[in-house]
């Protein structure tokens, strides 16, 4: 995608050597203007152009995550789900764990590709998509491995409550799940967990978007009673009173 001419053209005006240009037209600052004009001056009459390019290059941010998400479902007939799936992990920067075989990571993706017809009929048993950039629409991919057993989205920026509603088709296979340093998911994300029923270890740990961790542990252990939950303490952001001691009737009263 190119820069727009309007950006480059700012570009060239900030940096330009022979002169600041200004939004009325090209000025050359002399004697006392020269010397009056601080960088926080400066800065101050380019708010907008700063502003431009910074949200220019926050869409061309959101544009790479999109393509990272793009679907590959329609590869499903020819290769299988398995092989689908682990691709979209693959690509992302993730790890996969075929049954009975060994983890295979990103750097080894050139070897996995000669190896299509060797994994098309077994399982993904684990993924490790730690620090991905998987979001709400990349899950197509992710959901096609219904034998999934181990899933980490340990520190993945884009992964929201939305994203936690989404997981029910696992719920007959899922069995551990870390969703530790994930900035985006509060306390009605984890509330859709209900869906996996199967859950045995489920990390939880450093969530900012959770207010309370103390009281969601304690309400995740009730709504999952079969699972460990990993995290937080009971006592964590909860507001515990000292005890009131009773007074000594026995004791003096100084007044």
């Amino acid at each position: 995608m190119a820069a727009p001419r309007t950006s480059l053209r700012l570009v060239a005006a900030i940096w330009s050597t022979r002169g600041i240009h200004g939004r009325g037209g090209a000025a050359t600052p002399e004697g006392s203007q020269k010397k009056g004009k601080t960088l926080l001056q400066f800065l101050s009459d380019r708010f907008y152009d700063v502003e431009f390019l910074r949200e220019y290059f926050l869409q061309r941010q959101m544009l790479k995550v999109h393509q990272k998400n793009r679907s590959f479902t329609h590869m499903v007939e020819q290769y299988g789900p398995y092989i689908v799936g682990a691709c979209f992990i693959l690509d992302q920067g993730g790890m996969v764990k075929f049954q009975n075989n060994d983890w295979i990571g990103p750097k080894e993706r050139g070897r996995f590709a000669l190896e299509f017809s060797k994994f098309q009929e077994v399982s993904v048993e684990a993924v490790d998509a730690s620090g991905c950039a998987i979001n709400y629409e990349g899950l197509d991919n992710l959901l096609l491995l219904r034998n999934l057993q181990s899933l980490s989205l340990r520190h993945c920026p884009h992964v929201d409550d939305w994203c936690l509603s989404r997981l029910y088709p696992l719920a007959s296979s899922l069995q551990e799940l870390s969703l530790a340093g994930c900035p985006h998911i509060s306390e009605r994300g984890l509330a859709c967990l209900h869906h996996l029923p199967n859950l045995r270890k489920l990390d939880i740990s450093d969530l900012p978007a959770v207010s309370n961790p103390g009281l969601t542990q304690i309400l995740m252990e009730e709504m999952l009673p079969n699972c460990e939950i990993l995290g937080a303490s009971w006592a964590q952001g909860l507001n515990v009173e000292p005890e009131e001691q009773p007074q000594d009737k026995a004791s003096p009263v100084h007044v």
